[in-house]
């Protein structure tokens, strides 16, 4: 259901899509859905918290093996290289979805309490790298950890990645590769 949901969300948007249409791609009765999600808000949540986490788990991202994994790194180029990694995975899942979810939220504003926070839970998670990156042996001298919130938060992101993947026709590989390499020279000493 979340597969056919998001096929026909990201192709025809979502207040073009029924769920009588959702159900009929999934091959389930609307009833189903209904049973399972309650509403075609619930829906869309569970489908945009999937593709961030990439499971069924209620993990927090900041409480996921990559990304403990990458604050743990000694350096903070090994970090940097974790955290690059670790996003890029989220991109791919998460990128396709981005511009759809932000035109539902505009067309209703109960999407956007569905998460109920003030702050960008992207930045919240680039701002906790940062404060370990600035850390870490092997920053750049004068780099704070509010700057490399920005820095991160901006290259990492969605619209960027989306630009130079879906538009550019880049791989997610080359982006993984790009970002690194911009990260580490504007983040890193040596």
């Amino acid at each position: 259901m979340l597969e056919a949901a998001r096929e026909l969300f990201v192709q025809r948007g979502y207040g073009a899509t029924t769920l009588q249409e959702i159900a009929d791609r999934a091959g389930v009765s609307v009833q189903t859905i209904y049973f399972t999600f309650g509403n075609k808000r619930v829906l869309l949540k569970e489908l945009v918290d999937g593709s961030i986490a990439g499971d069924e788990e209620a993990i927090a991202t900041m409480d996921r093996p990559w990304f403990r994994e990458a604050v743990a790194a000694e350096t903070a180029d090994a970090q940097l290289l974790l955290h690059v990694q670790g996003t890029r995975e989220i991109l791919e899942r998460v990128a396709p979805i981005i511009e759809m979810l932000r035109a539902a939220a505009t067309a209703d504003p109960e999407i956007a309490e569905l998460w109920g926070q003030d702050t960008d839970p992207r930045f919240t998670v680039h701002a906790a790298a940062a404060r370990s990156l600035s850390a870490k042996p092997g920053i750049r001298d004068g780099v704070t950890a509010e700057h490399t919130a920005d820095v991160l938060y901006g290259l990492l992101s969605p619209e960027l990645y989306l630009l130079l993947v879906r538009d550019r026709g880049w791989s997610p590989e080359r982006w993984e590769r790009w970002s690194y390499d911009t990260l580490r020279s504007q983040l890193c000493s040596g």
